[in-house]
């Protein structure tokens, strides 16, 4: 029975580590990287669909976490070093040039924090904050030829505020088809429109919600590190997961709306890509 066992045991192993080797033979992503979603097996197009479920705050700077389900994956084209995508909320297009430089563009829509974000009536008074379309600008430079290590710098700007994340990155145990590990640390900088949208307490919400008026400066937000990793279970599924922690800075936590100086979320899911 124990032979029988151990046979059955090595029989679905090989299995697992064929398929494995079967999905990274025949997909070659533009950039070999788990962050970076590819559903495209070359030139044409590329369709992912499935779910992600999060643990997370339930707005910035709240001590409340909660479960969130989302629809995971999107639609791509590619075209050379070139993919058009739409995902979610936002279209883009990315391109890699020279084999180092991974350049970025998306445009999306944001959405504000609502009072009921809060089940302990923590944002009482306060109201809905701000939503609207983002404009996200990214850079990502590759320090070695297979993407082992990297440089990233992202700006995103619209009718909410800017925001700018500036990074660096390893990928840890990585392959080809851009399954395997990554891990980044970045700093965080906004200016004052998204501040005070996130962190601020205009004067009619004071007068709401009874906490001071409060307004934030631009400048220095936080710093963070976030932990991504990809993998193939068999030729077209896909499992993703994704851990992010950040700490804010003395004039985030300053804030009556920040109950926690920190934020962190884990999420994992699965996608089937066709």
């Amino acid at each position: 029975m124990k032979k029988a066992a151990l046979q059955v045991a090595t029989f679905v192993g090989a299995l697992t580590f064929l398929c494995v080797v079967n999905a990274a033979e025949n997909r070659v992503p533009l950039v070999p990287l788990p962050s970076i979603d590819d559903f495209t097996n070359g030139d044409g197009w590329g369709f992912g669909l499935g779910v992600s479920v999060e643990y997370e705050t339930a707005y910035e700077g709240s001590d409340e976490f909660e479960f969130e389900a989302d629809p995971a994956g999107g639609v791509q084209w590619r075209t050379g070093e070139n993919i058009f995508f739409w995902a979610g909320e936002a279209v883009g297009w990315r391109t890699l040039v020279k084999d180092s430089w991974l350049f970025q563009t998306s445009i999306g829509y944001e959405e504000g924090r609502e009072e009921s974000d809060s089940e302990d009536g923590r944002l009482e008074g306060l109201g809905e904050s701000d939503s609207g379309v983002a404009v996200l600008l990214e850079a990502r430079y590759a320090l070695t030829d297979d993407w082992r290590y990297f440089l990233d710098g992202r700006v995103s700007a619209g009718e909410i505020g800017t925001l700018g994340i500036f990074g660096a990155g390893t990928c840890l145990a990585c392959q080809a088809d851009g399954t395997g590990w990554e891990v980044g640390a970045a700093v965080t900088f906004h200016d004052s429109k998204l501040a005070n949208r996130d962190f601020g307490v205009t004067t009619q919400q004071s007068i709401d919600s009874g906490l001071p008026e409060t307004d934030v400066d631009s400048g220095y937000r936080s710093t963070g590190v976030n932990v991504s990793y990809r993998n193939y279970l068999g030729e077209n599924w896909q499992i993703f997961g994704e851990a992010l922690y950040e700490a804010f800075g003395s004039d985030v936590s300053d804030s009556l709306i920040t109950r926690n100086d920190y934020e962190a979320e884990i999420g994992v899911g699965f996608i089937y890509v066709f």
